[in-house]
This record gives C-alpha cells, sequence and structure tokens, in this order.
C-alpha cells in the first residue's frame, strides 16, 4: 500500500523575464508520507515556496511555466487535473497556510465571514451552520472570544491573532496534506513557539501530514521527521531529521548548520557563514551549482552535475565527495568552512 500523500517526480518552474528565463525550480522529486511532517529548507530565492505554488498549481502562465514528471496525490497525478477539479482539491484535501497573514486575508471582509466562505464552498451546508463551525474553529486555534472575533477585520488583530486565523481557514476542511510557507516570519519568539506547538497539535488530532517550507532551522528541529535541503532550485540533500542534523554530507546544509548561533558563550561573535552568493538562476553554471562556493570542490563539482548518492536508506546527498574516486574527507572538518 502506498503511504505517500504526495509524491513528487521531476518538478521544474522557470519564469520569463526581462533577463531572461529565469530555472527558479529544477528537477525536484521528493515525497511526503501520510502522518508525517517534511520540511523544506535553504536560503531565500532557493525555490523552497516556488516548489509548492507548483504543487498547488498557483503559478500564473505567463509568466511562469511548470513541468514534471508527475505530482502524484494518492497516486492521481494532479498536473493533469482541469482548474475545476484543483479548486475542488484545494483548502480541501491539499490545503495552504501563506507567508503573511495581512495579504492572505482580505482587509475588507470579516474573520467569520472569511472562514465560513471556505467552509461553504467545499461542504453543502447553510450560512448559519459554517459560522457556528468558523467559531469552533477559532476556540481550536487558541483565539479568545471567538464569537466576537467572527465579527472582526483582520486589521484588528495581531499578527499572532492573523496567524491562528489562517490556520483556521487552512483546517476548517480537515485536509489530508497543510502546507505551511514560512508560517513563523514575523512574529515574536514567544507567538512562533505557539505557532509551532498548535501545528504540531493540529497534525496530532486531524492526523494530517504537513509540509513546511522554511529557512529556521530552530522550526525545522521542533517539527520536522524528514528534511529536504534546497539550494539553487534543486533538494541537494535528504534525510530524516536526525541524519541531517548529526550526519549531514552535503557542504552546503554543512554550512547552514554552522551559521545557527550557537548557545556557548564562549563562541559568541563567532558566528559562521557561508562566503559567496546563490548563482544566477537564468544562466545556471554546469556541475555543482555550490562549487563557488565550496572550498573542497573538486575539478569535476565545475564540469559535471553530482548524482544522487543514497548515504543510508532514508539518506541521499548530490555531492562529488561521496563518490568511491573521491579523496578521503573527515566530515567534521567540513564544519570549519
Amino acid at each position: 500500500m502506498n503511504k505517500n500523500i504526495i509524491e513528487i517526480n521531476n518538478l521544474s518552474a522557470s519564469f520569463d523575464s526581462y533577463a531572461g528565463n529565469v530555472q527558479a525550480v529544477r528537477n525536484v522529486s521528493f515525497y511526503v508520507q501520510k502522518g508525517e511532517t517534511l520540511a523544506i529548507v535553504g536560503e531565500s530565492g532557493s525555490g523552497k515556496s516556488v516548489t509548492v505554488q507548483s504543487l498547488m498549481r498557483l503559478i500564473a502562465s505567463p509568466p511562469g511555466k511548470v513541468e514534471a514528471n508527475s505530482v502524484l496525490h494518492n497516486g492521481k497525478d494532479i498536473m493533469s487535473l482541469s482548474e475545476k477539479q484543483m479548486e475542488k482539491l484545494r483548502g480541501n484535501e491539499i490545503s495552504m497556510i501563506f507567508q503573511d497573514p495581512m495579504t492572505s486575508l482580505n482587509p475588507t471582509m470579516t474573520i467569520g465571514k472569511q472562514i465560513s466562505e471556505v467552509i461553504r464552498k467545499h461542504k453543502r451546508i447553510s450560512r448559519k451552520e459554517a459560522l457556528h463551525i468558523a467559531e469552533e474553529l477559532l476556540k481550536e486555534v487558541g483565539i479568545p472570544n471567538s464569537r466576537e472575533s467572527l465579527k472582526r477585520f483582520p486589521h484588528m488583530l495581531s499578527g499572532g491573532m492573523r496567524q491562528r486565523v489562517v490556520i483556521a481557514i487552512a483546517i476548517a476542511c480537515s485536509p489530508k496534506l497543510l502546507i505551511a510557507d514560512e508560517p513563523t516570519t514575523a512574529l515574536d519568539v514567544t507567538t512562533q513557539a505557539q505557532i509551532i506547538e498548535l501545528i504540531n497539535r493540529l497534525k496530532k488530532q486531524h492526523e494530517t501530514s504537513v509540509l513546511i517550507i522554511t529557512h529556521d532551522l530552530g522550526v525545522v528541529a521542533r517539527m520536522a521527521d524528514r528534511i529536504a535541503v534546497m539550494y539553487s532550485g534543486k533538494i541537494v540533500e535528504t534525510g530524516t531529521a536526525e541524519d541531517i542534523f548529526y550526519n549531514p554530507r552535503h557542504p552546503y546544509t554543512i554550512g547552514l548548520l554552522s551559521s545557527i548561533p550557537a548557545k556557548n558563550r564562549e563562541q559568541v561573535g563567532k558566528l559562521s557563514t557561508i562566503q559567496g552568493t546563490p548563482p544566477d538562476l537564468v544562466n545556471p553554471p554546469p556541475g555543482c551549482s555550490f562549487a563557488p562556493r565550496c572550498k573542497f570542490a573538486m575539478n569535476i563539482c565545475w564540469q559535471e552535475e553530482p548524482v544522487n548518492v543514497e548515504v543510508d536508506a532514508e539518506h541521499h546527498s548530490q555531492c562529488w565527495l561521496l563518490d568511491e574516486k573521491a579523496p578521503e574527507i573527515n566530515w567534521s572538518s567540513l564544519k570549519e568552512m
């Protein structure tokens, strides 16, 4: 029996621009199993948000163009669905929490109307019944005075409360897959912790799979079962959370981990960085995209794209350092990049 709620095979997305064709996502493949949380991490501009928007078929064409061998939801290729069929899927089977709750919510509509509108789109119920469900959803996501909050407009709520409303909308129809795109961006530390706890609790209560997009490895550590590391429009390493945090096998992954501020007081002021900048995706370089920033790059890294190497059953990395012909390397030394 297939355990994957979603399975993406060779997904690519590009955009026509004045500078040329921007290859934002390049042959990305991954899956999310039922009941698990997969985190896609990477620098800003690495293609994380474009990947999930392509999956949801939210990329406008033109200027965007999305191609894939297949995007399977419960074994059915959603790339072949009509827009009407996709509308039935979005918000019902697959739902999304967008980055900025202020721009995700309609400023001219009350909170109650926005939540009930989603419910009535997928369920044949009255407006009164939908408002009752909306009230219960607000209670579930921790908004006080839920009945009164139904009558409020987005600008009347704090950033944390608006994010809770967005989450309430996302879970309104009990989706099987919840996509969270930077759900804690621009929130204070305390509110971030509350939102993470809320998503984890809702995942268990509703038996929902979660695909979270973030560059915050602290969030990843508290949520993810598996992690996919994305760089320059490609996934360069995947593995369990334990694999990625304790046994990384790609220099970029190690660079991300090394850039986390240390709790050790003796290391204050010694924040590590990854030198250089990501490549131009209008003209992606041949070979490994990370080669210009990697001090361990070999000649082949500049010439040929690395293959996907199986480190173990759940752990894969695209790095020439893992090739049997590569010189033996002390992986712990890479933390000194």
